[in-house]
């Protein structure tokens, strides 16, 4: 099956989760972010959070891969091993009545960073998080940090 035309990744392209990977930091990467580092895979905390919701993780393969049509079978076991562990670590640890997972593919799925990835979001009761989504916001790495250190702590 021929999935190349399912691609949107531009000429040149700066990717930031490879760029985390190589220890590239800035505003939107920092190494406190890592939650855990697997053979296939890792976990981070995103770094654009929802009002009602902080504390969101990616779960993102090593390989760049660019949407859910390219991902190759082992990886995508792997990607979801681990978030299953870090859903389940959310709700050790952060106190939240739920977990919801999100993960888009192409301009009209909202994807719109051209690497797979797979968010893992804590819910609460009433929190009317697909009401407010586009109310994300960017969180600075010093408040995103505890959350890593929760997860990691959580993960092991």
């Amino acid at each position: 099956m021929e999935t190349s035309r399912w691609r949107h990744e531009p000429v040149g392209y700066r990717c930031p989760f490879c760029a985390f990977q190589r220890g590239e930091w800035n505003d939107r990467n920092a190494a406190s972010d890592l939650v855990v580092q697997r053979e296939l895979v890792f976990a981070r905390i995103a770094p654009k959070w929802w009002p009602e919701n902080a504390g969101g993780a990616l779960v993102i393969p090593n390989e760049h891969v660019e949407n859910l049509y390219e991902l190759p079978t082992d990886v995508g076991h792997a990607l979801w091993d681990l978030t299953r562990e870090v859903a389940i670590g959310m709700r050790e640890t952060y106190g939240c009545q739920g977990v919801s997972t999100r993960q888009h593919n192409e301009p009209a799925g909202d994807q719109d960073v051209w690497h797979l990835h797979l968010h893992v979001l804590p819910r609460y009761d009433g929190d009317d998080l697909y009401l407010r989504h586009r109310a994300a916001r960017y969180v600075d790495a010093a408040e995103r940090a505890d959350f890593a250190a929760r997860l990691s702590d959580a993960l092991g």
